[in-house]
């Protein structure tokens, strides 16, 4: 496989077929975030795609599933996108599922019919980093889209009849606006009719923005008990009838992976345990991206 840079894939990909298919983050904007910083985005060649997609048909015969990397791989225009969907299926037939990331921008650019397009050819999930439902936080970390776009690209991606995983990020309010952050995104995610919401815990990274910011007083993170306030708080406004939820990724202090809202009352029973200091939470040096 011809892989460029740092590649990242959803922790539920880890058993996947992994195909660059871009290199970089078409937003690469987010405060947070310092993957691919210096990293300019581009679209990668069809003759390199196609002899690492020939790898996979020689040597990944027992990987039913495949992901498409790096950021945002739903932003290859849609006709280029259909041959490769096409390329995947006729020389690795064997590929049930086809995943990738989304953002909200790179969603809404494409039609409804040109997602059941896709999906007639083998997507079957995207996977969009939400991180947070109050406009404020959105604005302040440079994400590229309010609320509302979140919503509607969300729910765009599920009239296609695809399946929509959500991450959201604990922390990324600050604890100014902590409250904010955990009611809204809880509201949002609920709005956006999700499948699967994927909980990740802020770790600041030096290459950040937000590093600096929190550096120069003019971010505080909150801390284990706030972010476990925070968490709560965000399970009891999410609505949504039928979802997975998981809080299990390596950066959390209290893993939980339940269904919503099926297991509501126990995961909140849960966070209370952990508050109270009956449940023993993550130690720091355990934590990681």
């Amino acid at each position: 496989m011809h892989y460029e840079g740092m590649i990242i894939r959803p922790p539920s990909e880890a058993d996947s077929i992994i195909l660059q298919v871009t290199v970089g983050c078409s937003h690469n904007k987010c405060t947070f975030c310092g993957t691919y910083k210096g990293v300019r985005f581009r679209l990668k060649q069809d003759e390199v795609v196609d002899q690492d997609i020939d790898f996979a048909a020689a040597y990944c015969k027992r990987q039913k599933r495949v992901f498409l990397a790096d950021g945002d791989a739903l932003i290859i225009p849609q006709r280029r996108l259909v041959d490769l969907l096409a390329r995947i299926r006729r020389k690795i037939p064997w590929v049930n599922r086809i995943s990738l990331y989304g953002n909200a921008k790179s969603v809404l650019r494409k039609s409804t019919e040109e997602l059941q397009e896709l999906k007639s050819l083998g997507l079957d999930r995207v996977y969009m980093g939400l991180e947070s439902g109050s406009d404020r936080i959105l604005q302040n970390i440079s994400k590229g889209a309010d609320a509302a776009k979140m919503i509607g690209a969300g729910q765009r991606v599920r009239e296609a009849g695809l399946f929509l995983s959500l991450t959201v990020l604990l922390g990324i309010g600050g604890t100014d606006f902590s409250r904010e952050h955990a009611m809204e995104t809880g509201r949002v995610v609920s709005a956006m009719s999700a499948n699967q919401i994927a909980v990740l815990t802020l770790m600041l990274l030096p290459n950040t923005k937000l590093y600096l910011l929190e550096k120069s007083g003019k971010f505080t993170l909150p801390n284990q008990m706030e972010m476990l306030h925070e968490l709560r708080l965000m399970v009891e406004n999410i609505t949504i009838n039928r979802a997975q939820f998981q809080a299990n990724h390596a950066s959390n202090y209290l893993p939980i992976n339940c269904r919503l809202s099926r297991d509501k009352a126990m995961v909140l029973a849960a966070i209370d345990q952990a508050l109270s200091g009956e449940k023993r939470l993550t130690p720091e040096y355990l934590r990681a991206l």
